[in-house]
């Protein structure tokens, strides 16, 4: 009857309070979405200003397309979710106004990038591309090829290029110096076309020159009305783009200081009333607790005694004694049931100590043995690394042993010419004939020393940068396709007395900011496992290709694909573990694609996959970040 007394009495004080406490909440829960909508439209201001500034600097078709997006987004956020919100419905119509001013200074802001870019083309570019002409007119009309003319034109002509490079800087950064540095030189240019035209020999010449000062004063109002365009930009940049988005801020954070208050009293409302619950509840529990006190007391004394046992025993055992056996097991009361409850409790402890011993021996073992593998796996790959850099090494070698033995063949044979022709013209015995045979073999002879010596040199300069990539494992930035093409030309030599057709194919400028030796080891591995286990009996048509592309701002995908007889299932299942070889008895260790799948998931942080069917070749993929994890990452 007490228990049931209090269980209603408190249900009846926790149904009022919780009416109490769900009106309050919700105010709290309502003041805090509307900070966070507001927290929202702050967010996508500031990133539409970012990008209105990125456009500018960098136009570009995907930087306008985001902007679009992003306007319908705001101005969406606003007119749907903003006039449904009780906190800032007084005010949606002030922040829309506001984004719609700052959305329209984009537009104009625009056409007036246009127009700097039409004035660039036309009133600049134009121009500029006549007076380059005009010089090359010039050239071709001088008299001499010494003299004060061809002096002051040369001297034109470098301030003319200083002019072209300064505007050409201006017109993608106008707030930096260019500007004054290309007028300065175009006023130099203006200042000699005079004296040139006084000291020029013909008419064609004054005419040119005439021409050329035209052009030049056509830049010049070029080059200022790019000047007034671009500082007219920036007008619009800082009144309706910034000064837009400054007062969008500013109501926001008038708004969120609004929403901080009410929230700030809503949730004193709230505390209140839970407080008020709690004192309720509290009185109630304390009447509970004084019965439950008086009935205990009574009750208590018998059993105190045999508990008291039952402590000291849990307590013991807690403490880690488990010698001593549990009192009272054998009474048939619930006293009893507790006791061998606690015997069990006794028992099991002992278990686990025992257990825990255990496991902690099985586990310095454990750790161990991980140490010696890891210290064996790592040793594994560096050997490996040394084995494919050793067996690049000996294939340029023999790559470039022929083009530096034609060249010094050549050489010998140039020099022996030279002689001979030294000898004739010393015996005064010399015609013509024998002069332009002499040219003709000495023009063939250099022309197949620059050829041999630039193949030679091709190949030490890719092997070079492939080499100290992969013996020092230093992170630095490298154009992915550029990488692999070096790579790929270091592994031509294996290609020679195979029947092997390898091509690259990718798309430039994708930067990666990560281990280019790792990188190039995967590739030379599997490369070199293709040439082994995808062509083992040699044929024609064999093809290795290597594509690169971009999946996204994050990653990259490289797939190295061949046409050789793919894997049987049994060998897929167990392409990646260590040891596993088709070819023991050929010498393999298994440790190929072991090591590609461990530098691919440890170095360079990504994944590699495969796809193969017998007879229908292989094609490994993989997927790394533009951005390596650090080592601290890994």
């Amino acid at each position: 009857m007490l228990n049931i007394s209090v269980v209603l009495i408190l249900a009846a004080l926790i149904w009022n309070g919780a009416k109490d406490l769900n009106s309050a909440w919700a105010e709290v829960r309502q003041v805090r979405d509307s900070d966070r909508l507001l927290a929202l439209l702050e967010s996508e201001a500031g990133r539409l200003q970012s990008l209105i500034h990125r456009y500018i600097n960098q136009p570009s078709p995907e930087i306008f397309a985001e902007i679009l997006l992003l306007r319908e987004a705001v101005l969406g956020t606003l007119r749907t979710q903003g006039s449904t919100d009780p906190m800032l419905s007084g005010s949606v119509d002030k922040l829309v106004e506001l984004t719609v001013r700052f959305l329209d200074g984009f537009g104009d802001l625009r056409a007036e990038q246009l127009v700097i870019t039409e004035t660039y083309e036309t009133d600049v570019l134009k121009p500029a591309k006549e007076m380059s002409v005009l010089y090359s007119a010039l050239d071709s009309a001088l008299l001499r090829s010494e003299g004060p003319l061809v002096a002051r034109l040369t001297a034109s002509r470098e301030a003319f290029t200083q002019v072209l490079t300064a505007a050409n800087a201006y017109y993608v950064l106008p707030g930096s110096n260019d500007a004054v540095t290309a007028r300065s030189n175009l006023r130099a240019v203006e200042q000699s076309i005079p004296t040139m035209i006084d000291i020029a020999e013909t008419d064609v010449q004054r005419v040119a020159l005439t021409r050329l000062g035209e052009q030049a004063a056509n830049l010049r109002r070029g080059l200022e009305k790019m000047t007034d365009l671009f500082a007219n930009r920036a007008v619009i940049l800082r009144t309706r783009i910034d000064g837009n988005q400054a007062a969008i801020i500013g109501m926001i954070d008038d708004l969120s200081k609004q929403m901080q208050d009410r929230e700030q009293q809503a949730q004193k409302r709230f505390d209140q009333t839970l407080f008020d619950i709690y004192r309720r509840i509290g009185v109630v529990a304390g009447v509970f607790l004084l019965a439950v006190v008086i009935g205990s007391t009574v009750i208590g004394r018998s059993i105190t005694g045999p508990l008291r046992d039952l402590m000291r025993a849990t307590r013991g055992i807690v403490a880690g004694s488990y010698q001593k056996q549990v009192q009272g097991t054998d009474a048939r009361d619930e006293i009893g049931d507790m006791a061998r409850s606690v015997e069990v409790f006794r028992e099991n402890a002992i278990a686990k100590r025992q257990a825990e011993e255990e496991l902690r021996t099985a586990k310095e073992s454990a750790e161990a043995a991980l140490a010696e593998l890891r210290e064996t796996q790592q040793s594994l790959i560096e050997a490996e690394k040394l084995a494919a850099l050793g067996g690049l090494v000996a294939g340029v070698a023999h790559e470039v042993n022929n083009p530096v033995g034609i060249s010094l063949t050549v050489a010998s044979s140039f020099a022996r010419r030279c002689q001979i022709f030294a000898d004739e013209i010393k015996d005064g015995a010399i015609r013509k004939s024998k002069l332009d045979e002499f040219i003709a073999l000495n023009l063939d002879a250099a022309q197949q020393l620059v050829a041999n010596l630039q193949r030679a040199g091709d190949l030490i300069q890719s092997f070079k940068q492939v080499a100290v990539d992969r013996s020092h494992e230093d992170r630095r930035t490298f154009d992915l396709l550029e990488a692999t093409e070096q790579i790929v030309s270091s592994l031509r030599p294996v290609l020679r007395p195979t029947a092997i057709a390898l091509t690259v194919t990718g798309a430039p400028g994708v930067v990666m900011d990560s281990y280019p030796g790792s990188y190039g080891q995967v590739l030379t591995n599997l490369f070199l496992n293709a040439v082994v286990h995808a062509f083992p009996d040699g044929g024609a048509n064999n093809r290795v290709e290597i594509s690169t592309r971009s999946l996204n701002d994050r990653d990259v995908e490289i797939a190295v694909t061949d046409n050789g007889k793919g894997m049987t299932e049994d060998v897929q299942k167990r392409a990646f573990d260590p040891f596993f070889t088709t070819r023991r008895d050929q010498g393999g260790t298994g440790l190929g694609l072991h090591i590609i799948y461990t530098l691919v998931r440890q170095r360079l942080g990504g994944t590699l996959s495969f796809e193969t069917q017998p007879g229908r070749g292989t094609v490994f993929r993989i997927t790394i970040p533009r951005v390596a994890p650090r080592d601290t990452e890994q």
